[in-house]
């Protein structure tokens, strides 16, 4: 029996230091909840230098070259060198009008139809080497991406494909070798390029080419991997179907690239709204200039500012980038008064969309992925950031839909902000899901439509004051993924600006 107590007595002691060292081993590593993981993608989804461009959201085009002393849009080809001579280029002050509008990109062209290249190229005798302007020394690509840098913008190059100057154009092989070396000067030359320009323009009567656009894009994917590429076909950002900047009220960021010929006429409507069937990520840029032409023009003026923010709402707010052309004039400027203009369409933008009415607000909605602490709550709408969203569960929408609803804080004297715009923002890394949505406040109707993408604007025709917010999602391919929901006061509108 003492030895039966004894092996007890043994057999309690080895269960308590068992149970001692569990006990330890459960405070250093304590029992977590296991994290909710993200829901899978809706395909097609952007890559990480077509996201980088989609936030931008204001870029800047700058057509200067030939025609803009010879007071044309598409020169002949037959200029002379000699009257290329702007006496006081500075392209530091073209930078500072490009961040007066906000804009973070700047595009040059340089290179157009007319075929005068804007660096010496060591390919073609028409170029500013054969001008006066710097003696002969000058390189306008050069002093762009330079100032560009130096004020802390990207900077990205059109090369007209069509070229009205070049003896080889119309001959097959020649003319796309020829193009495929100022392909290589530009893009390993002037350092980083965030975006090149391609297009189909071309005169009826033009010479009949076939451009190697495929050859072409391999090699700037070659010599820049980060860049996106431009053109009716992409293969990283699109044209949008019209030059007024806008874009359709339907807009899905996805085509099938298969469906579309460059610089074919018919596609236009296909590229204005895109194709929710669509197998490519190719979303559409809004290109349009301040003023009635591409180049300067003396008798020509900017665009009033109540006109270029509906460019911005039908553009930016229809889930696209804005590009926006600003000409410089024959001394090598940017017109004072064209500055001053972007720098109103600049600080009304800000005066706008600077202050989120929706601050302080609570969040909910129909349902949270993963419950409370799953990381994907209402609450994230409201949180400023591009890497957090409200995600739903997947069965709340087969039953009820989708909704998410914000509860406004009211101000001290007891009546909530009035605002005028709506802004619903999708978490478009995981894909473009929103078919269909509507917003009302206090549960009357106040606006609808279609897709959303990386941003849908609804300007309301007069302010509103609920201090309830719903959006519902009516129709979706997929949960919809939200990574903001905005309320803002545009007084431009109320003042009678629009």
């Amino acid at each position: 029996m003492a030895a039966a107590g004894s092996t007890l007595l043994s057999l309690a002691v080895a269960a308590l230091a068992v149970s001692l060292l569990v006990s330890a081993s459960e405070a250093r590593h304590p029992t977590a909840t296991p994290a909710t993981p993200p829901p899978l993608p809706v395909l097609p989804i952007p890559s990480s230098s077509q996201l980088k461009w989609q936030r931008r959201e204001v870029i800047m085009f700058f057509h200067f070259g030939m025609n803009t002393f010879t007071d044309s849009e598409w020169g002949t080809g037959t200029e002379d060198p000699s009257l290329f001579r702007p006496a006081a280029l500075n392209a530091t002050q073209w930078m500072d009008a490009a961040r007066a509008a906000g804009a973070s990109l700047v595009i040059l062209v340089a290179k157009h139809h007319d075929g005068f290249c804007l660096w010496p190229s060591a390919y073609t005798a028409h170029s500013v080497r054969a001008s006066p302007w710097r003696a002969g020394r000058g390189d306008v690509v050069a002093e762009f991406v330079n100032a560009a840098r130096a004020r802390g913008l990207d900077a990205g190059l059109y090369l007209s494909p069509w070229d009205r100057h070049d003896q080889r154009y119309g001959q097959e092989v020649a003319y796309n070798e020829y193009y495929e070396a100022q392909l290589h000067e530009l893009l390993t030359g002037y350092g980083s390029v965030s975006e090149i320009w391609f297009d189909g323009a071309k005169g009826k009567n033009a010479t009949n080419m076939t451009y190697h656009f495929q050859e072409w894009f391999q090699t700037v994917k070659q010599l820049q991997r980060s860049i996106n590429i431009f053109s009716d076909d992409g293969p990283d950002v699109r044209w949008v179907g019209d030059e007024k900047g806008y874009a359709g009220t339907t807009c899905w960021s996805a085509v099938n690239r298969s469906a579309i010929t460059i610089g074919e006429a018919g596609i236009e409507k296909y590229l204005n709204e895109g194709d929710p069937r669509g197998r490519d990520w190719v979303p559409p840029e809004c290109d349009v200039s301040i003023r009635t032409g591409w180049f300067w023009h003396a008798n020509e003026t900017a665009k009033p500012l109540a006109q270029l923010l509906e460019i911005y709402y039908n553009s930016v707010g229809r889930n696209c980038v804005l590009l926006l052309n600003a000409p410089p004039n024959t001394t090598g400027l940017v017109e004072d008064a064209d500055v001053a203009r972007l720098r109103e369409f600049g600080r009304a933008v800000e005066a706008i969309f600077g202050t989120d009415l929706a601050a302080g607000s609570v969040a909910r909605a129909s349902s949270e992925r993963g419950g409370p602490g799953g990381g994907f709550e209402a609450r994230n709408v409201l949180d400023g950031r591009e890497d957090t969203y409200w995600a739903p569960t997947e069965e709340d929408g087969c039953r009820n839909g989708y909704w998410i609803e914000l509860r406004r804080p009211a101000e001290a004297a007891g009546r909530p902000f009035e605002f005028n715009v709506v802004r619903i923002q999708e978490h478009v890394a995981l894909g473009q899901r929103v078919e269909r949505h509507a917003v009302y406040v206090d549960g009357a109707p106040v606006a609808n439509g279609t897709t959303v993408g990386h941003k849908r604007l609804h300007r309301l025709p007069r302010p509103v004051a609920g201090r309830k917010v719903r959006v519902w999602i009516t129709a979706r391919r997929g949960p919809p993924l939200l990574s903001a929901v905005g309320l803002h006061h545009d007084p431009f509108v109320a003042a009678g600006a629009m």
